[in-house]
């Protein structure tokens, strides 16, 4: 039987890219955007290389879009055995603490953490009754350890409205997985690490969204249980 899957945040960059992976692994895969004209743009062009895959669109900023997405998921595609929550958006990208406003944090929350608070709370009964697989996508900086790590690159992105809205999407990641516990389905987080993509204007000196989608679906595929887990590429990262 055919395993359908939900990425969120997928009519570019390594939302779409994951798409394209799984589709060719023989998933169905519902390709989630805010942008109907550039996801349904996408899902042609995939659709086009032999690849299962349909558009839904969803806004994570709107309540009302995320009821209706989940709607559309539970009816159409009962048996979703996947969620990856690949969405995001860097807010203002401040460069320190003092510089952070509050319009950029809220805005980097909307999306990062509440966006995904929605989706994952309202889908989670059905992930969990199948077993699903949560992937909750992240990026280094969310990590607090390897923030305080003075010898990291890392520590010299304090960027601190995109970073904190992250932190927080991995604090729910742990809540998640606790609920999880007993259960067969699983939440996990993945940090592909600095990518170069639109989000951060095609910065260079990152990996390309190709290696960025293989690093997320390494763990995503491999047929373990990684529960409450925070991955990057060279294996587990601390929170």
């Amino acid at each position: 039987m055919t395993k359908s899957a939900l990425v969120t945040g997928a009519n570019k960059g390594i939302g779409l890219e994951t798409v394209r992976r799984l589709a060719g692994k023989g998933w169905k895969v519902v390709l989630g955007a805010r942008d109907a004209e550039k996801g349904k743009q996408a899902v042609t062009e995939l659709q086009a290389q032999g690849l299962d895959v349909a558009f839904l669109e969803i806004d994570l900023v709107d309540k009302e879009s995320v009821e209706s997405a989940v709607k559309i998921i539970t009816q159409e595609y009962p048996d979703i055995s996947l969620l990856i929550n690949n969405a995001g958006m860097p807010g203002e990208f401040a460069k320190g603490f003092s510089k952070t406003t509050e319009e950029g944090l809220r805005n980097a929350f909307e999306v990062n953490f509440f966006g995904t608070f929605r989706l994952n709370q309202l889908l989670l009964p059905s992930l969990k009754g199948n077993g699903a697989t949560i992937v909750n996508v992240s990026i280094d900086m969310a990590s607090l350890s390897l923030m305080m790590d003075h010898q990291e690159r890392t520590a010299a992105l304090n960027s601190f409205d995109y970073n904190a809205s992250k932190t927080a999407n991995n604090a729910m990641t742990v809540s998640m997985a606790l609920e999880l516990k007993d259960s067969p389905a699983q939440v996990f987080a993945v940090t592909p690490g600095f990518t170069t993509t639109d989000l951060n204007n095609n910065a260079p000196g990152g990996i390309t969204k190709e290696e960025a989608a293989g690093i997320i679906l390494k763990h995503t595929l491999d047929g373990e249980r990684h529960n409450g887990v925070f991955f990057d590429k060279n294996g587990v990262l601390a929170w």
